[in-house]
């Protein structure tokens, strides 16, 4: 039996639903031309969440894809967090404008806390996911393109006193990889901040690599490559989690 918040991940670039390795740009393979299309189909399995990462906006350090995004939220009733690109108020904004439930922000509560601060006071915990994306221990930044100084503990301490509730955690050596998740790190994550929504990322390979987080006490995953290549059934795996 598993119990654990399942949420798929369409990754844009082009305005395409693709997948990369380990962040890499040119380890891309493009899935499939519409992710409108493919989040319907996700929907119509009995998904209720989505993440959506704009690769392109990650990489132009703005949000790129918002048109995608909305026709995303047009053709579906999910619950939408969005990524990537979010650098000003006008990009969260605009994030917001065009569907998305929550965002997940990263680069910017490395660079510019205050501004992250003020969305977390502005927009309210429910609505901002926490993005600690995570290479050799420390918090990488920009598409994963930077290494910045901050260690993952440190990092997140400073921002669930500030009240944060749910945080992406990525292991960037496993994404893309169908390599297994990094259960150890989500493991003393979960240790430190029990309260946590800690949202695992990177590596799910199967239907028994998400069974091992639920068994870990991992609240919630998202996972991509492994729906792409047909690794996992997904009827079975949401026909388990309601057991």
């Amino acid at each position: 039996m598993i119990k654990i918040e399942l949420v798929p991940a369409i990754d844009i670039i082009d305005g395409k639903c693709v997948r990369l390795t380990k962040g890499d740009y040119d380890q891309k393979t493009v899935y499939r031309d519409s992710p409108a299309e493919v989040a319907k189909e996700f929907e119509d399995l009995g998904f209720k969440r989505l993440h959506v990462v704009d690769l392109d906006g990650a990489k132009s350090k703005h949000i790129v894809n918002s048109e995608v995004l909305r026709q995303i939220t047009t053709a579906t009733h999910l619950t939408v967090d969005f990524g990537g690109g979010i650098k000003t108020d006008d990009d969260i904004q605009q994030a917001f404008d065009a569907g998305a439930s929550m965002v997940t922000v990263g680069s910017v509560a490395v660079t510019c806390p205050d501004l992250f601060e003020g969305w977390l006071q502005r927009y309210g915990a429910e609505r901002m996911i926490l993005g600690a994306d995570v290479r050799n221990g420390r918090i990488s930044i920009n598409g994963w393109k930077e290494d910045s100084d901050e260690s993952l503990l440190p990092f997140l301490e400073k921002y669930v006193r500030m009240g944060v509730k749910n945080v992406l955690c990525t292991e960037i050596s496993k994404d893309g990889t169908l390599s297994g998740p990094a259960i150890e790190l989500y493991k003393q994550v979960m240790a430190a901040y029990p309260a946590l929504h800690l949202i695992a990322s990177g590596g799910v390979s199967s239907q028994a690599d998400i069974e091992a987080l639920s068994e870990a006490g991992i609240p919630s995953v998202v996972f991509g490559k492994a729906i792409y290549e047909g690794r996992i059934d997904l009827k079975e795996l949401i026909a388990n989690n309601e057991k």
